[in-house]
């Protein structure tokens, strides 16, 4: 914690409201007025993602300004107009950007560059190449189909070495103006007098999320601001590399829950759960991954003013009921029936102190150093939502994969089956759930954590259904909290 508050030093941070956009300014603490960067965050995403970047600017003499695009973060207006068409979202977004920066050149010397990242780097191309007087602009991970041999004016394009299909885009990009000669990434062709300068920077061993907590990309941008605004540096640069002590910090706290889980009490001698071997647990697992994106075609899945967090939230519920049903059949005539016994006051008094310990564990760092994750009044509501689908995956999932004589292996399994069905209904609905493909690792990564979270529990109570509630809770949250809000 003590690290990563050091990164703020030598910064002065206040938050701002620019009409009704949430925003933080972050300037040198000698007050000095040195060229402004706009940075904005990509989908699903909020200010607090970018904050890598703008502490690693301000320390080196940049006004740095983030905000909360619309729908997202803690933004209060949805986000409107057609996510696919250029004259709806898209230059909503491209307005919103422009008004930040607007305001945002009178904190500094007059001039300006922009950054962003995945979705916004479509974004912050399209201000730049509207607005002649952007220096530079920085594109991380980015995709955009606007960009020409000369326009934006000295483009830097930052990708993961890990993000195989947006490292050949970037060295495609960069042959646009290097033509013809072979682009080859961490060279600049062009100059930065003419604007026409280019570079494609590959971060090492990052991909679409991390390559934002690299200090391989802090130094990328900042030295190609510095040779955008001709700024010579008698000293190393200060970078703000907090990636490795947020995974720190994240690791403290999983570390704690599994001491912590000791504490719980004793709920169900022997054990409970299916209890399912391989050849009985199989159809639990084929089954509901192949059938939910098929059910889901003809299914209503418009149902909540979120983007793509309805879908997902109807795939949980629909993948839960799959298993439940499975689970019926599998242990049809048998004296333990699905989940009897399973609710108690004990089982919900543990799940809400797991519930606690999550909130206070992870709610907080996370919000505080990763993204906005504490819920506004709209957003609470879709949490509620949300956790609909989330209990029907988890109860029966959990009840699945736990008990006396169950499959080796049969919980990373089942997580394994529900990520290759969310592939498939990306593959089944390409246009509408593209952005699944961006979260889709981070689900994985959940899994991960929540699924130690869950053994841990189960080995202290015996009950699966304790794992299941709270872990129910933190997924509808998780989601709840960062899928954008549309208008209507």
């Amino acid at each position: 914690m003590m690290r990563l508050e050091s990164a703020k030093t030598d910064v002065s941070i206040s938050a701002t409201v620019i009409g009704d956009i949430p925003a933080t300014i972050f300037r040198p603490k000698d007050g000095a007025l040195g060229p402004v960067v706009v940075i904005a965050h990509g989908f699903a995403g909020s200010q607090q993602l970018m904050q890598s970047f703008a502490l690693t600017f301000a320390r080196n003499g940049y006004v740095a300004v983030t905000f909360d695009f619309l729908g997202h973060g803690r933004n209060p207006k949805p986000l409107g107009g057609s996510i696919t068409a250029e004259d709806g979202a898209t230059k909503a977004l491209v307005d919103e950007t422009a008004a930040v920066a607007a305001f945002s050149r009178k904190l500094g010397d007059g001039r300006l560059a922009v950054l962003g990242h995945s979705m916004a780097s479509d974004i912050v191309v399209r201000f730049a190449e509207g607005t002649p007087d952007v220096a530079a602009t920085i594109a991380v991970s980015m995709f955009s189909p606007v960009v020409t041999a000369t326009e934006p004016k000295n483009l830097l394009v930052i990708v993961g070495d890990w993000e195989g299909m947006l490292k050949r885009e970037a060295l495609r990009v960069v042959g646009l103006a290097s033509a013809p000669e072979e682009p080859q990434p961490s060279v600049t062709y062009g100059g930065f007098a003419a604007g026409t300068a280019r570079r494609a920077a590959f971060s090492p061993n990052v991909e679409h999320a991390s390559v934002l907590f690299s200090q391989a990309s802090m130094r990328e941008a900042l030295g190609w601001l510095d040779a955008a605004f001709a700024v010579a540096r008698q000293k190393p640069p200060a970078i703000a590399g907090r990636g490795p002590w947020i995974m720190l910090l994240i690791a403290g706290c999983t570390l704690l829950a599994s001491q912590l889980a000791r504490m719980l009490p004793r709920l169900s001698s022997p054990p409970a759960g299916a209890g399912l071997a391989w050849r009985r647990l199989w159809p639990a697992l084929l089954v509901p991954a192949i059938a939910t994106p098929l059910l889901l075609r003809v299914l209503p899945t418009h149902f909540l003013p979120v983007l793509v967090g309805d879908y997902l939230a109807a795939h949980f519920l629909v993948y839960g009921l799959l298993t439940g049903l499975c689970l019926l059949w599998l242990r049809r005539g048998e004296p333990h029936r699905f989940g009897r016994g399973a609710i108690s006051p004990a089982t919900i008094v543990a799940a809400l102190s797991v519930a606690a310990f999550y909130l206070v564990a992870l709610v907080w760092p996370i919000d505080s150093f990763v993204t906005s994750f504490v819920p506004t009044p709209a957003r609470a509501a879709l949490v509620l939502a949300m956790l609909v689908g989330t209990l029907a995956y988890f109860l029966a999932d959990e009840w699945a994969t736990r008990g006396p004589g169950s499959a080796r292996l049969a919980f990373p399994a089942s997580k394994l089956a529900f990520v290759v069905s969310l592939a498939i209904a990306v593959a089944l609905d390409l246009e509408r759930l593209f952005f699944l493909i961006i979260i889709v690792p981070v689900i994985a990564l959940f899994f991960v954590i929540f699924g130690a979270f869950s053994a841990w529990i189960y080995r202290a109570t015996g009950q699966p259904v304790v794992a299941a509630l709270a872990n129910a809770l933190a997924f509808a949250w998780a989601i709840g909290v960062t899928f954008p809000l549309l208008d209507g």
